[in-house]
């Protein structure tokens, strides 16, 4: 089965419609799978939910998306840093669930699995709580979180060989490697494709069988979320 394909549109090329549920990795800016964002943004497709941890930045990551109005709802940990997003969500134009960073995290990896539930404690007594499933274990009440199945996940690695195996680079594996497992088809952009055999097993972060499609993204400019300089000390 051939994965590699030309670009992030022929990538996407069929698994795109209005509504889906897209499950995106990154952390702020970092790991974000840029070229399939921008590849979304072009297709014009629209009323998206997106399941990620933040919306990266104005006019950076799915804020880009923000920007055209071709999001509905974001399922999320963390909002801050983008504008758009605040005048959106204030105005009422932009649905938000806000989702505790490690229940977001589990409800991935639970989809992956094929667990669609599963109780924890954080959120009890707050917002998060609200409409929820409550329930006792050994005196201590827990709230039941679902699973996410998205129509799609997108994410972004470091190097994969032919096959899909993906390598992570550092702090980029963030949200990557539970939102790769929990879509019904996976597209992976790759820093660089290496041959089957070059990897060792030990450091494959996620085996191929979850991975459908992939593309090379390189080359990619740096992108900092905030610039701080200081002036340079005199002699």
């Amino acid at each position: 089965m051939n994965k590699l394909f030309p670009d992030a549109a022929s990538a996407l090329d069929g698994l795109l419609h209005d509504d889906m549920l897209i499950a995106s990795g990154g952390f702020g800016l970092c790991g974000i799978p840029e070229r399939l964002l921008e590849a979304i943004r072009e297709s014009g497709v629209k009323g998206l939910t997106f399941a990620s941890n933040n919306a990266g930045i104005d006019n950076e990551g799915i804020g880009m998306l923000l920007r055209t109005q071709q999001v509905k709802k974001m399922i999320s940990s963390y909002v801050g840093e983008n504008k758009e997003f605040e005048r959106q969500f204030l105005s009422g134009e932009l649905e938000v669930e806000f989702c505790p960073q490690g229940t977001l995290a589990e409800r991935m990896r639970a989809g992956g699995a094929g667990i669609p539930g599963f109780y924890t404690k954080t959120g009890v007594g707050t917002q998060v709580a609200e409409g929820k499933e409550v329930k006792n274990f050994d005196g201590e009440d827990y709230i039941l979180e679902r699973g996410i199945f998205a129509d799609l996940a997108i994410v972004k690695a470091w190097k994969a060989d032919e096959t899909g195996n993906l390598v992570f680079r550092k702090t980029a594996r963030n949200f990557n490697q539970p939102a790769a497992t929990c879509g019904k088809v996976c597209v992976v952009e790759v820093e660089e494709i290496v041959p089957v055999g070059s990897l060792d097993p030990d450091c494959i972060h996620l085996p191929g069988v979850y991975v459908q499609r992939m593309i090379v993204g390189a080359p990619y400019d740096k992108k900092i979320e905030f610039v701080t300089t200081r002036e340079r000390a005199s002699a």
